[in-house]
């Protein structure tokens, strides 16, 4: 594998598995940079991993040998920009990057379009600037799917919901899409209905604070959506200190719906305490990211919505978490 030395750059990784000389000699070229806003969890290690076997399988069926040139900006949007800057120098086909900060990344965009090389923002948009494409997760449909999945299980258990949301930020539009959508599932169906709601700014110990409170103030409540389940462990220690912390079929269990099925809740739904959750699916999206920067190699619209290509998560239950296939938060560790 060849190695470059510059920034935070930190390799080039080629597809490999091509098989035969001649047929990969057959293959044109495609070098795309991925520039990521950090590397610090098993989410960025699990999209480089599924965007490298997509960019073989992908790439060889539409004739393109694709080329990766991946850099991490360290949480520093300085440092991105001049990530980006370098791709730009070394005259990339298709730059591609997960930004640090949605307002400033508009600069790099437009450097890139203005040096005629697409531009890709990857799971968070810009503010500042138009893109060539838009990839990422749909949040509404992720709540939707969860909250759908939710309210059968309530129904076939012969449960009325009585339910405590912890929303997320709600300057965070993904956080907007997934309350609005569990809620307009609860109108639609009448499984459940929402009691109260907790605004916790993605804060674990908001997390803790808030379902603690809730609980206490509403003994009645028999259910709980969490916008995320990165915080699982402040929702556990909150359920423990009330005495609600039991698997299904126990008696004290607190049904609990969430989104994402992030590390930290995969053992928990293991075991049974969560009932249903729609993935943040690494996947997906990266195979999603693949057809898109296939479709601009080629010169043909890659079909985005208005709010961009947007992959779908899976529904996760405690019956099909061991066995889904590509399950990045179950495969992969910190």
């Amino acid at each position: 594998m060849k190695r470059y030395i510059s920034g935070a750059i930190f390799g080039m990784v080629v597809a490999a598995g091509i098989q035969g000389a001649a047929n990969a000699e057959d293959l044109k070229p495609l070098t795309v940079g991925f520039s990521l806003d950090t590397k610090e969890s098993s989410l960025e290690t699990a999209w480089v991993d599924f965007l490298k076997s997509e960019g073989e399988s992908q790439g060889k069926a539409a004739g393109y040998k694709i080329e990766w040139i991946i850099n991490v900006a360290n949480a520093d949007p300085a440092r991105q920009a001049a990530n980006i800057d370098d791709l730009i120098t070394r005259g990339v086909d298709i730059i591609m990057a997960r930004a640090f900060d949605s307002g400033a990344i508009g600069t790099s965009i437009k450097a890139a379009q203005n040096a005629g090389i697409p531009f890709i923002t990857f799971d968070r948009g810009s503010t500042s600037g138009k893109p060539t494409a838009h990839v990422g997760g749909d949040s509404y449909d992720q709540a939707k799917q969860t909250a759908e999945a939710f309210a059968a299980i309530l129904k076939k258990a012969g449960v009325q919901g009585k339910c405590i949301e912890l929303q997320g930020m709600l300057t965070d539009i993904n956080a907007v899409n997934r309350s609005k959508a569990w809620n307009d599932v609860a109108k639609e169906t009448g499984q459940y209905t929402t009691i109260v709601q907790i605004p916790t700014n993605w804060n674990p110990e908001l997390f803790l604070s808030g379902l603690t409170n809730a609980l206490n103030a509403h003994p009645e409540a028999n259910c709980v959506f969490a916008a995320s389940d990165f915080a699982f462990p402040s929702i556990q220690a909150a359920l423990e200190k009330a005495g609600r912390w039991a698997p299904t079929g126990q008696p004290k269990h607190m049904w609990l719906a969430t989104c994402d099925l992030l590390t930290a809740a995969v053992k928990p739904m293991e075991d049974g305490y969560i009932d249903v959750s729609t993935t943040w699916d690494a996947y997906l999206q990266a195979k999603e990211a693949v057809r898109v920067i296939i479709a601009i190699a080629k010169q043909q619209d890659p079909g985005c919505g208005p709010d961009g290509c947007l992959a779908k998560g899976r529904v996760v239950t405690p019956a099909t978490v061991k066995t889904l296939a590509n399950l990045w938060s179950r495969d992969y560790s910190k």
